[in-house]
């Protein structure tokens, strides 16, 4: 801390205390080390002993439980020691390190995290040189990631490079342009994230082996990928055509899962009612065809009676139907009665005008109803 003396004593001395000069009081203590000395037996033995206990203390020293501790012996690397209290040879002799091995340590690339004035919130400055990548399909992406490692050998990393977070960052971008190269953009920046990261992973790994750096890479992220501020635009219509060409599929899909089977269903039905009406008819007509051959064998015997036998059960047949309009004229009655055809009760014919809305019906005289005789 910096002290302005002339503030501190004018402050002192309007306390009424006066503020004692820091070049006197040194002047002061060398006296009276001076004055001791000269009093104490063998007084400059006892101080080089001081100075020589004090240097062989110097050598204790404590590693954290997330640290390890690496002892070098003139500048070279000696041996390594673990969590606890050790002891090494003073300095110039021996020296240690203790890097922190369990942190977990963090490289931003395409983007550095900025803090605000007022210290409540994060904001990222994109960095354009490190972010523009190039796809495999010659298009340009702006990715921003994190890569995060640990220390997993002490030594490698101590000893082997220099710089180490330059080292990761360098080679994690390097690791991923590599991966970028060989992707596609639609698969970057839709479904293929994941597989962009995983592979970036393994990539930087074997870089970072290759180099004996020390470090295991934890995980990459990637924070935001997205195409360049200059073609977003046009990027976004195209996510667009995508998004409305899946959906009319997916429209057309479901149309056809639900017609098919319908149709399906009104195919069979009309077969199973084809095969019916088949074997209704064929067994029908095979009756009819028996049945005659019969009566061709009674007739022969008796053709009279099998013909009156005949008529009678085709009368009963008629007269028993309710269905049928029955009209009974005698022989009189069958001889003045005009027969016409009811033209305005048939049906029309289809596409046809009706023959009834174009002319009126004629009159026709009601038959008169009498008893007996045949229809």
């Amino acid at each position: 801390m910096n002290w302005d003396w002339e503030k501190l004593s004018e402050q002192k001395r309007r306390q009424g205390s006066p503020l004692p000069d820091p070049g006197r009081v040194g002047e002061d203590l060398g006296k009276k080390l001076t004055s001791l000395k000269g009093r104490l037996p063998g007084g400059p033995k006892i101080v080089l002993l001081a100075v020589v206990l004090v240097w062989l203390a110097s050598g204790i020293y404590i590693v954290e439980p997330d640290e390890a501790g690496v002892v070098q012996r003139f500048g070279a690397y000696a041996y390594s020691t673990g969590p606890g209290p050790h002891y090494h040879l003073p300095f110039p002799v021996e020296t240690v390190k203790t890097p922190k091995v369990s942190q977990v340590r963090r490289v931003e690339i395409g983007f550095r995290s900025v803090t605000s004035r007022d210290g409540a919130s994060m904001q990222n400055r994109p960095v354009p040189e490190e972010s523009l990548m190039l796809t495999g399909d010659e298009n340009i992406v702006d990715a921003q990631f994190i890569v995060q490692y640990q220390i997993g050998n002490p030594v490698d990393y101590l000893f082997r490079i220099d710089h180490p977070d330059e080292t990761v960052k360098s080679a994690a971008e390097a690791a991923l342009r590599e991966v970028m190269g060989d992707a596609k953009i639609d698969s970057v920046l839709t479904s293929g994230k994941l597989k962009v990261q995983t592979d970036t992973k393994v990539l930087l790994q074997e870089m970072l082996n290759r180099y004996d750096s020390g470090v295991d890479v934890l995980a990459v992220q990637l924070q935001d990928v997205h195409p360049p501020k200059e073609v977003v635009d046009a990027f976004k219509d195209v996510a667009s055509a995508r998004e409305d060409k899946s959906r009319l599929i997916n429209e057309a899909d479901a149309y056809a899962n639900d017609i098919l089977p319908k149709a399906r269903g009104r195919a069979a039905a009309i077969l199973n009612e084809a095969t019916a009406y088949r074997e209704q008819t064929i067994r029908r007509a095979k009756g009819g065809a028996d049945r005659f051959s019969a009566l061709r064998a009674e007739y022969d015997k008796a053709k009279d009676v099998t013909r009156e036998r005949l008529y009678i059960e085709a009368m009963e047949n008629l007269f028993s139907s309710p269905d049928l309009e029955k009209t009974i004229l005698d022989d009189a009655a069958a001889r003045q009665a005009v027969p016409y055809l009811p033209l305005s009760q048939l049906p029309p014919a289809p596409g046809a005008a009706d023959p009834a809305a174009a002319r009126p019906e004629p009159a026709k005289a009601e038959p008169a109803k009498a008893k007996g005789g045949r229809s």
